[in-house]
């Protein structure tokens, strides 16, 4: 598979791969998108969005990030994305990129890495609570949950800002959570 909008942004492409054309990365491809590695591990991946072109950091938390020019997107754990909507834009802050690679790579040599969440540092929402108290049946089969589906439901129940919309995601869920599945399995 390609990179989606690759054609939308073929001169950011090539704007960002003369950026980083000077480090000692080897520039391969992984999920059909430019992907530079060292020593075999991720530092950066290329995305193309319909709104924007992005350079991701696979270890992105880990930077300082001086600049504020790193975003994290949806509920991912370590990485991050500078975005950009112009091959000139990537040029003009080719100095910012330049640094923020050399930290990443240095990050990836030191072998850093992002401490796991667990699941007891999601808050339970107090309708789940309350359904466990109702439902013995429900909280042991919400218990026998891995870790990461436990957390996907936690966050996904928490979410919502209304209590109605909380007690609503969680019977709706009730019957995957029964079967076992994740909040984003399919039967």
């Amino acid at each position: 598979m390609e990179m989606a909008y690759r054609e939308r942004w073929k001169a950011e492409i090539a704007a960002m791969q003369r950026v980083l054309a000077g480090f000692a990365m080897k520039e391969g491809r992984k999920w059909g998108k430019p992907t530079y590695t060292v020593d075999g591990k991720n530092i950066v991946i290329m995305q193309g969005f319909k709104e924007y072109f992005g350079l991701g950091f696979f270890q992105g938390a880990l930077l300082k990030d001086p600049k504020k020019v790193l975003v994290q997107l949806g509920h991912v754990h370590a990485g991050r994305v500078m975005k950009f909507t112009r091959a000139k834009d990537i040029m003009a802050k080719a100095a910012t990129i330049k640094a923020y690679v050399r930290e990443a790579i240095a990050v990836e040599k030191a072998g850093l890495r992002m401490k796991p969440k667990r699941t007891s540092d999601f808050p339970v929402p107090e309708e789940l609570s309350e359904r466990f108290r109702r439902d013995s049946g429900f909280k042991r089969a919400f218990g026998a949950l891995t870790p990461g589906r436990q957390r996907s439901y936690l966050y996904h129940f928490a979410a919502a800002k209304q209590s109605a919309t909380r007690r609503a995601r969680i019977e709706r869920a009730m019957p995957a959570i029964f079967e076992g599945r994740g909040f984003l399995e399919r039967r």
